[in-house]
């Protein structure tokens, strides 16, 4: 099947007297043993947005796939617009009107906003006269939709909340009438979030149907009309939204209460165990990423650092870590100065005090192929010997007490770490870190991909660890996350900290605008002199002003 052409697209066929968009009906799906969905039955009103939530492996990505035909349903049926559909391919789901914006951007990042957008969608031979055509049609939709973007810009060069504009304004050139959205606002800042929730409201206001799946409660109460809860394959229950509360989504979610908030008592701060100095840190490509950072953290508190990725910050964890060396400034670690170059570095940081959790747990803190019990000694293994040495009964023992500790599913030691779910993989990482009784640990992402009763655990075990006197550097993109763990936040932009807030009262606007570096210019009164009205985040950019750093590199 050609795909659609926008110039003449005609609306799905619609039967008269249907109110609802999408009706999925008795859905099931397997893979294997695994029944992904069971028996499913949904129905979404037209001009709605509704939100579908549930744990990892709940079903929620599996029935989207379905109903975007990258699978096929063993059984049951799909209405769209009230005419049963036999979808066969993402071709057909988008001639029907259905349209899918993907949690990672299926956008090619050197070719321009325009060539993205009709991509796949070319009514010539031609190319120009396509472009021609597009260009004017994209036009009228980022009008009607606020969805203002430059058609010539080249897509690496876009923010990614600008690159997720793009995603939608493909979808709404091929004629979407309902927009899928996959996790939409993982990546983007509090001001990016609200942009986004400004065009669905839109897009609602004109008559597109949405499906919003998230995991974020919070952005489910603000933005749906109805929510679906999904748990381990099945359909749980359909809520007007302004009927429900984000602790008893959380409870359908999971099956059992779920305390959503962090509870912790106030840090009693100790001596200073990290002292990170001057540190300059270039990426792969020789670009630095990390320019003159100083910071301390310090025994029995939690540093947060607040920031949009691709700021400097998986740069800092890997350097502290030993595993990206330093060009310059020096790291300490209960008054220690690190030697962290070299491929043992880590090695290194490991024996003087430090563990690493790192952001991106499939690449660097796991082998998927390995066993759960091999995993777990990954990094420590000499503590058990060495080669035929190796003292198997006592890595498994220890293994096991970590799988029971950290409620690791299941709890099979000798299963591949790849058949774990994302959250019982992170459990592993922690587990084996955390255990380690190290005097500082970095942790990046905690609780990324990880399901809400799993993150509740991750938080409690954190907190943990502060009440237990060790020094905690925390990296997120959640700066819910941030703000609820955190006893100072540090914020990050271009390889800078650019400010520093007390989490108890830091405005979320204020941090969102350090955080692109978009903090409206102020008037900089003279060093060491702060207006009686200014804030910590307003005090921060006055004090990091140029004329208060002298002699330093700013932004």
């Amino acid at each position: 099947m050609t795909s659609p052409n926008p110039s003449d697209h005609q609306r799905p066929e619609r039967a008269a007297d249907s109110s609802l968009a999408i009706e999925l009906i008795g859905i099931n799906k397997h893979f294997g043993p695994v029944h992904a969905n069971r028996d499913i039955n949904l129905a979404i009103k037209r001009g709605t947005v509704h939100g579908i939530v549930g744990e990892n492996g709940a079903g929620k990505s599996t029935l989207m796939s379905i109903l975007y035909g990258f699978y096929t349903a063993d059984s049951g049926e799909i209405r769209v617009n009230g005419v049963p559909h036999a979808i066969t391919d993402s071709r057909h789901a988008l001639a029907l009107g259905i349209g899918m914006v993907h949690q990672h951007f299926m956008l090619v990042d050197n070719f321009t906003v325009l060539e993205n957008i009709v991509l796949g969608a070319e009514d010539s031979a031609l190319l120009r006269p396509t472009l021609n055509k597009a260009r004017e049609h994209l036009k009228q939709l980022a009008r009607d939709y606020g969805l203002e973007i430059n058609p010539d810009a080249i897509v690496e060069n876009l923010s990614v909340g600008q690159q997720q504009r793009v995603e939608i304004l493909k979808a709404l050139y091929r004629g979407a009438e309902t927009l899928i959205l996959d996790e939409p606002t993982g990546v983007l800042t509090p001001a990016e979030a609200d942009h986004l929730f400004r065009i669905l409201r839109k897009l609602r206001e004109e008559g597109k149907t949405i499906i919003l799946i998230t995991h974020k409660l919070r952005e489910i109460m603000a933005i749906t009309d109805e929510v679906s809860v999904m748990r381990q394959g099945t359909m749980v229950q359909t809520l007007n939204t302004s009927d429900t509360s984000p602790e008893q989504l959380a409870e359908l979610m999971v099956g059992r209460r779920v305390l959503l908030r962090v509870e912790k008592g106030p840090a009693n701060p100790g001596k200073v165990l990290l002292d990170v100095k001057d540190l300059i840190v270039s990426d792969d490509f020789k670009v630095p990423r990390v320019k003159n950072v100083s910071f301390q953290v310090r025994a029995g508190e939690i540093v947060g650092i607040a920031g949009v990725a691709g700021n400097g910050q998986s740069e800092l964890l890997e350097s502290i870590a030993g595993m990206r060396d330093q060009l310059g400034g020096t790291i300490s670690v209960n008054g220690n100065v690190l030697s962290l170059d070299g491929d043992d570095g880590a090695k290194r940081a490991r024996d003087a005090g430090l563990a690493h959790v790192p952001e991106d747990r499939l690449r660097m803190g796991l082998i998927t192929n390995f066993a759960a019990w091999e995993n777990a000694i990954l990094g420590y293994q000499d503590k058990y010997g060495s080669g035929l040495g190796l003292d198997i009964a006592k890595a498994r023992e220890t293994a096991t007490e970590y799988m029971k500790k950290f409620d690791v599913r299941p709890a099979s030691l000798d299963l591949k770490t790849a058949n774990f779910s994302g959250g019982n993989q992170q459990k592993i990482v922690l587990a084996r870190e955390m255990e380690r009784d190290p005097d500082v640990l970095i942790v990046g992402q905690p609780t990324r991909g990880v399901d809400i009763g799993a993150i509740e655990f991750i938080h409690n075990q954190i907190i943990k660890m502060r009440d237990a006197g060790k020094a905690i550097l925390l990296v997120s993109v959640e700066l819910d996350e941030i703000r609820s763990l955190s006893d100072r936040i540090l914020v990050m932009f271009d390889g800078h900290i650019v400010g520093e807030a007390d989490p108890a009262t830091a405005d979320e606007t204020e941090l969102g605008l350090l955080m692109t570096g978009s903090h409206p210019d102020r008037v900089v009164t003279e060093p060491g002199t702060l207006p009686e009205h200014e804030t910590p985040i307003q005090q921060t950019l006055v004090q990091m002003s140029p004329k208060n750093n002298a002699g330093r590199e700013t932004n």
